[in-house]
């Protein structure tokens, strides 16, 4: 039976598109919930934009002066600071300036803690949802400040590359505890999946053993030193912290974002003269390779955020759809990949492409590790056959990661 999009999604998605255009149902009780196009869509559209319930940028990103705007993640480096930043190249000018769409004359910083947002709509937002309670005052660089104390357990747990935050449980409570209707915020909350671990399968999150029980208790007691509520005690025991771990290291979905990236894109749209054209592309390839050189992958302003109907999604190694970041900024655009038909079920990729391509029995590995479930989509049925290798370039980096210590295996969260 299908699962109606009432007003709880009227805050996180554009308005008066999605319930014409997709349905959540339930499947069974292996899969749980999906997500279902209602009308057809070709490859390439839109089928919904989404706002997250929350989101964070990651505290390593930050820390290394990836500067995001606190409430949308969107880029606050003009394209010309982000690109000197990460080449190394200080005197580095862009042509084309005016095609950079980041404006600092906007920009606000909150009047107490001085965090930084891009327009004074996003810090009016951040103040009545959740910045209040997070706030730090004067005290924003004193290191024995509990949520500088929370921040720094993680960043001393959880080292880079960040897939998840300790800050978007911290915004969970916050938010909470702001709200005049703390209930209906719970419920939004509880419709993420969960689980610490699927019982059908024999198999457990891989963060949530005992190898990694000292790192959590710590972070569990200094969570609730920071920031306890007696509205949601349940979150603060060692089952249900467990539980919000599992939550936030399941359905986080990846925000990246880049002045640098959409002032490239602007140049690409451009229509120069044959001459012109090839002096600006040589000049941009000239530029990454410098950024490679210095920089290396980590380009974006990084964070993560939940999304109430792209966590409905369900997985597929061959997926129809993908999201993106076009605004530079929080909001997520679903895209068709493939035409996609009324009742056929909307899936996502929970890999990058150089996973998608290793075998069947290294993407089910990484799939059972950190979603907790075994892929049955139409790629991995047609490979049933074939023989349980992993790939190559997996058994090389197990080789590299095998018996290390916690901060290696904490990057998978």
């Amino acid at each position: 039976m299908a699962a109606p999009l009432d007003d709880m999604f009227s805050r996180c998605v554009d308005p008066g598109k999605t319930s014409n255009c997709v349905e959540v149902r339930f499947i069974d009780n292996v899969k749980g919930k999906g997500l279902f196009a209602k009308k057809p869509f070709k490859k390439g559209d839109t089928i919904f934009i989404e706002q997250p319930l929350v989101c964070a940028q990651f505290l390593w990103n930050a820390l290394y002066k990836y500067r995001a705007c606190d409430y949308c993640l969107r880029a606050l480096e003009t394209a010309e600071q982000n690109a000197r930043r990460l080449s190394g190249l200080p005197g580095l000018s862009l042509p084309h300036p005016e095609l950079c769409k980041v404006r600092p004359e906007l920009h606000q910083a909150c009047p107490h803690c001085q965090v930084m947002y891009c327009s004074s709509e996003c810090r009016q937002a951040a103040w009545e949802q959740y910045h209040q309670v997070l706030c730090l005052g004067p005290s924003r660089e004193d290191p024995d400040h509990p949520i500088n104390k929370l921040q720094d357990a993680w960043r001393n747990a959880h080292y880079p590359p960040e897939t998840s935050s300790i800050m978007l449980m911290a915004r969970m409570v916050a938010v909470v505890k702001q709200a005049q209707d703390k209930g209906r915020w719970q419920r939004l909350f509880s419709h993420f999946c969960s689980r610490a671990a699927n019982e059908q399968e024999e198999i457990a999150h891989k963060l949530l053993g005992e190898k990694f029980q000292g790192q959590l208790a710590l972070l569990r007691n200094l969570l609730t030193t920071a920031l306890y509520d007696d509205h949601l005690s349940q979150w603060f025991t060692p089952e249900g912290f467990r539980s919000l771990f599992a939550l936030v290291g399941t359905n986080g979905q990846g925000i990246g974002t880049s002045s640098l990236s959409q002032w490239v894109h602007a140049c690409d749209a451009l229509e120069l003269p044959h001459q012109q054209r090839e002096q600006l592309d040589a000049f941009i390839d000239q530029l990454y390779k410098d950024i490679d050189k210095e920089t290396g992958d980590f380009l974006n302003c990084e964070g993560s955020g939940l999304y109430l109907l792209q966590s409905s999604c369900n997985h597929s190694c061959v997926p129809n759809a993908e999201a993106s970041f076009p605004d530079n900024n929080f909001l997520l655009h679903l895209s068709a990949l493939s035409d996609i038909r009324p009742g056929e079920e909307i899936c996502i990729s929970y890999l990058d492409c150089c996973q998608r391509d290793r075998s069947r029995h290294s993407r089910h590995k990484i799939l059972r590790e950190n979603y907790l479930f075994v892929c049955s989509c139409q790629k991995c049925m047609s490979q049933m056959d074939d023989a349980d290798v992993t790939s190559e370039d997996e058994d090389e980096g197990e080789g590299e990661t095998e018996g290390d210590d916690m901060e290696d295996e904490m990057t998978d969260v």
